[in-house]
């Protein structure tokens, strides 16, 4: 027990750096948020306290509220779903050998590697109505493009679209070492009883593939539903709040209206929200991801 004692208090010791940091910059401002949220908290004053007003408020007399949080919702659901899709085919693209693959692996990730800032200013200009790339493209072949972020119907489509720029980042990289984690002998079996492509994916890509895919789910909604940089920068939220997405409406709450009670208590539904999800696809997972444990 001495012994194990010695090892616990030598562990401790050295992850104290993070330990120490997680305290003060992670739970700290977390308990701090949780206790402001039951708080009328102007940041300029002394915060007061009001029990559950601010979640009262914002379930009954906030309508944007509901309206960042359909916005997130319709950007989760279509980059995740497009964004996991175009990754897996990139990484199984990717995963041919061919001369000169690091290359093409190193250039498909390259750009994923641009500041969020230099990329909303980029797409900015692809999306513009009048000079753009993609309308000046698409006029050309007789098709008038739409208004894109100064559309209501069209910004949040645009946000998915420029999404896609992310598809050959980190998730291809997890999908792609996931790929070349299942065994040749596999597929080498399958290809001696004959089996077409397809079913060599459903049946042995597919299943062993499953952990990365489930994975890179659970973390893009995640992410996805923080997206902040590039509706901050591209439209502030516009046109008519059709990209006020949630985060974007708590910062506007926090730092422009000074509300950082109501704003904490944004912050703490946000997180009710995607802990429900994350444990949600945990429970799902068992129907369809597949362990070699297993």
């Amino acid at each position: 027990m001495k012994l194990k004692k010695r090892e616990a208090i030598l562990g401790y010791f050295y992850i104290s750096p993070w330990l120490i940091g997680f305290l003060i910059f992670v739970a700290g401002p977390m308990i701090a948020s949780l206790y402001f949220s039951f708080c009328d908290y102007q940041l300029l004053i002394p915060p007061k306290w009001i029990g559950i007003n601010n979640y009262v408020r914002i379930f009954s007399d906030d309508p944007l509220f509901m309206k960042s949080l359909w916005n997130t919702l319709y950007y989760t659901v279509g980059s995740v779903i497009l964004g996991v899709i175009g990754s897996l085919i990139l990484a199984v693209l990717l995963n041919q050998r061919v001369r000169g693959e690091t290359i093409f692996r190193s250039m498909f990730y390259l750009p994923t590697l641009t500041p969020a800032v230099a990329m909303a200013i980029l797409w900015g200009w692809l999306f513009n109505t009048e000079f753009g790339l993609i309308n000046r493209t698409l006029a050309r072949i007789g098709i008038q493009g739409p208004a894109w972020l100064y559309s209501t119907e069209w910004v949040i489509p645009s946000f998915i679209i420029m999404s896609l720029w992310g598809i050959g980042g980190s998730r291809m990289i997890i999908l792609l070492a996931g790929l070349q984690g299942i065994p040749q002998e596999l597929y080498d079996a399958a290809e001696v009883d004959g089996v077409n492509w397809w079913t060599r994916f459903r049946y042995v890509t597919f299943p062993l593939l499953s952990p990365s895919l489930f994975f890179v789910t659970v973390t893009g909604i995640i992410s996805s539903f923080q997206v902040f940089t590039t509706s901050y920068i591209m439209t502030s939220g516009g046109p008519a709040n059709a990209s006020l997405f949630y985060v974007l409406y708590l910062y506007r709450n926090a730092f422009e209206y000074f509300k950082m009670g109501y704003a904490s208590a944004l912050a703490w539904i946000l997180f009710i929200i995607v802990i429900i999800l994350t444990l949600l696809q945990f429970r799902l997972a068992g129907k369809w991801v597949y362990y070699g444990g297993q």
